[in-house]
């Protein structure tokens, strides 16, 4: 399901099509050494207060086990914000928890894909993609995506629906889309726009191409 700030960026008639994140892979590893370090502080702290220094101030090093914890919300807060989206329109990405960086490609953009995905990778469904592009970027990459063949169909298919004026119900040509969105993402690249600024005015943009689209 859609985020709240993730809903706000869409145009009036863009539909998300995908969503993925990184693989649970790369989350079970931090996951795990938090907890490992966790259980280490409850052990230290039990083994110095009945053995080596049995102080009643002692218990209070138990509190040490706040940060191990701490942490590890942190890390499951930043894997869940970090998000893959494919829309009829564009691929999104957007990472960060109260600052956030977004990304995106227009997919009329999108010139080739490649996916790299290991043997552990096809068992556990994940991969590397790379997104060809024919922005200044030039290359989008995807590291360590859960569902990337999933991902790339989604991707390929509204490409495709759009190239055939299928996207959305405006029908609206992707290269008047794409010109005036490129244009603030240009005066974004020098400075003159913050990102706030751009995605608000990317999004009054998308808003009156929709209101101009053709009916029927």
């Amino acid at each position: 399901m859609a985020d709240h700030y993730l809903k706000n960026m869409l145009g009036e008639n863009e539909h998300i099509v995908f969503i993925a994140h990184q693989h649970w892979l790369i989350l079970l590893g931090k996951i795990l050494a938090q907890i490992v370090l966790a259980i280490g502080l409850i052990v230290l702290v039990t083994l110095v207060w009945r053995i080596w220094q049995p102080h009643p101030l002692v218990p209070l090093a138990y509190l040490l086990v706040i940060l191990p914890l701490l942490s590890l919300w942190q890390n499951v807060t930043v894997w869940k914000s970090r998000q893959y989206v494919v829309t009829d329109w564009r691929v999104i990405q957007i990472s960060g928890i109260f600052s956030k960086e977004v990304m995106d490609t227009s997919l009329e953009k999108v010139n080739d894909v490649k996916l790299d995905q290991s043997f552990l990778g096809r068992l556990l469904d994940y991969g590397n993609l790379e997104i060809l592009t024919g922005s200044e970027s030039g290359v989008d990459r995807f590291i360590c995506i859960g569902l990337p063949i999933h991902f790339k169909t989604a991707m390929l298919n509204a490409k495709e629906k759009l190239a055939h004026g299928q996207a959305g119900s405006g029908q609206r040509s992707a290269v008047d889309i794409a010109g005036p969105i490129e244009q603030l993402d240009n005066l974004r690249r020098q400075g003159l726009l913050t990102e706030e600024e751009f995605q608000q005015q990317k999004a009054q943009v998308l808003a009156k191409l929709t209101h101009t689209m053709p009916k029927g």
